[in-house]
């Protein structure tokens, strides 16, 4: 971190490694491995107030969708899950290729915030009655606003689309935009594949799990290339509580109808909170649903098995542009809003996305991508002593047989068929330069603790019985894994992969 960054007391720094060690212990058993959201195809929201919480104490005013009425149902199941009627971002709105989308918004903002509305790009919305033949008749609903038609201070209004294309979408305020979304009316929209199309690639693998197949779908669109085992949702958004400061003291100001227009200094524009999914670290690594933040539900901590393919819904938010690198591999692009990046030579239907490192977050831009981890390069086995196989072979007890260690990828597990059968080569760090705590750090090997023919002592480095390996992702920005000017915090995840044994759990 650079020299403007302001230090921890002893006595804050205290508190922050005993909550991240806490959280640690926590997350050892526990993660959320799908998307979380509502389903639809009909979606009652509303627009209101009320307070987020970040990891430095604050609580900070905001606005936000949610639901007026219980939702249709949630994915994936969760005894926990809900759908407040504020919350930050809104509720992830599922639904399937082909469903005609309706979505009635409430505005249940205080007097001084004015009309509000939704946005919905990539789509052709319809405020009226939209017929089958994709026809908009009839009178609209709401009022017209600059973008759309807009719901007055305590009315309502109506948008119809046909979700007509797989992908991932954003949504948010299209009433005094640059204001309403830094306040946090802004959400997702996930369309998957119809299931009963023919055009759905028939040669995707369903990955066994305890809980059963919590993907949304076999494949983000309807194209090989786009199968995947789990998928996440990154929303990537920013705050300034001085603005949120200014617009609070306007609407306790205003307590009858007319109000003044709501006015906020914009420019120049200087966040001092940076999320994902309406969380800072490390808050985002908890579970969903977690009872201290009732209104940021989502949060963002990704785990996955080595050679399993990870779905990665990316989604700029916010005013700024924020560079989301993941370390471990390059990520495939599959798509951008929704569009995918497609060869364009005549009779070719193979992917053409870039492989990428960095995924740069541009405001209103969602970008679909793969992410793998397969250990290649490692030079050692990263499955140990698991059972796999290699090509469909079986790996032999002792190793030496050339035939189940060819060179690639096993075409079923996606494993790395070189390292197959050796052994753990590395001398772990000195026990006295590594962190203590669930996770362990100060080495690139980290965990793997029964691939190593000779384990430490229980109490040395012995301390993640996971035995997983672990991959900060963040922002690249360095000022955004803050937060309010505090490092570590803001932007920032671990990504987990456990081993083949270790069960994620993807209820959570």
């Amino acid at each position: 971190m650079n020299d403007s960054t302001t230090p921890l007391s002893g006595a804050a720094w205290r508190r922050l490694s005993a909550r991240i060690a806490a959280l640690a212990l926590l997350l050892a058993g526990a993660a959320q491995a799908a998307v979380p959201g509502i389903t639809g195809p009909g979606f009652n929201l509303s627009a209101s107030a009320s307070s987020i919480s970040q990891p430095d104490g604050a609580v900070l005013y905001a606005w936000g969708y949610g639901c007026t009425v219980a939702p249709a149902g949630f994915l994936p199941s969760n005894p926990a899950a809900n759908c407040p009627s504020m919350q930050m971002p809104g509720p992830t709105l599922i639904v399937k290729q082909g469903d005609t989308v309706t979505v009635t918004l409430t505005n249940a903002l205080p007097l001084a915030a004015g009309p509000t509305s939704i946005l919905f790009p990539g789509f052709a919305v319809c405020t009226a009655t939209l017929n089958s033949d994709g026809s908009c008749t009839g009178a609209p609903s709401g009022s017209a606003g600059v973008l759309t038609q807009e719901a007055a201070s305590g009315a309502a209004v109506t948008y119809t689309f046909v979700a007509s294309k797989p992908g991932t979408y954003a949504y948010y305020s299209g009433t005094q935009s640059d204001l309403q979304i830094e306040m946090g009316l802004f959400g997702a929209i996930v369309v998957v594949p119809d299931p009963a199309s023919a055009a759905l690639p028939a040669n995707c693998v369903a990955r066994p799990s305890p809980q059963g197949d919590m993907r949304l779908a076999v494949a983000a669109y309807n194209q090989a290339d786009s199968c995947y085992d789990r998928e996440y949702l990154f929303q990537f958004s920013e705050m300034s509580s001085v603005i949120h400061e200014q617009v609070k003291a306007q609407v306790d100001a205003c307590t009858s109808a007319p109000c003044a227009q709501m006015l906020a200094n914009m420019e120049p524009y200087r966040p001092n909170y940076f999320m994902i999914n309406g969380r800072s670290m490390p808050d985002d690594m908890d579970i969903a649903y977690a009872g201290a933040y009732p209104n940021q539900p989502y949060n963002g901590n990704p785990h996955m098995h080595p050679g399993e393919l990870v779905l990665m819904r990316v989604i700029g938010q916010g005013h700024w542009q924020h560079p989301f690198h993941f370390h471990g591999n390059h990520a495939r692009v599959l798509a951008r809003d929704a569009n995918m990046l497609l060869s364009q030579t005549p009779g070719s239907n193979k992917l053409a996305g870039p492989l990428l490192f960095t995924i740069a977050t541009v405001s209103g831009q969602t970008v679909d991508a793969i992410f793998t981890w397969t250990g290649q390069g490692l030079n050692w086995d990263v499955y140990g002593s698991e059972p796999h196989s290699c090509n469909g072979k079986p790996l032999p007890a002792v190793a030496g047989d050339p035939g189940a260690q060819s060179a690639g990828f096993d075409p079923v597990s996606h494993e790395y068929c070189g390292d197959h059968g050796k052994p753990f080569p590395v001398t772990p760090p000195d026990p006295s330069i590594v962190v203590n705590g669930q996770w362990y750090g100060g080495t690139p090997y980290i965990g793997l603790q029964s691939a190593n023919p000779t384990p430490e002592a229980p109490g040395t480095l012995n301390q993640n019985p996971q035995a997983g390996y672990a991959y900060m992702w963040h922002s690249h920005n360095e000022r955004e894994i803050t937060t309010n000017d505090v490092f570590p915090g803001g932007m920032m995840m671990m990504l987990l992969i456990d081993p083949a044994s270790w069960s994620i759990d993807e209820t959570q």
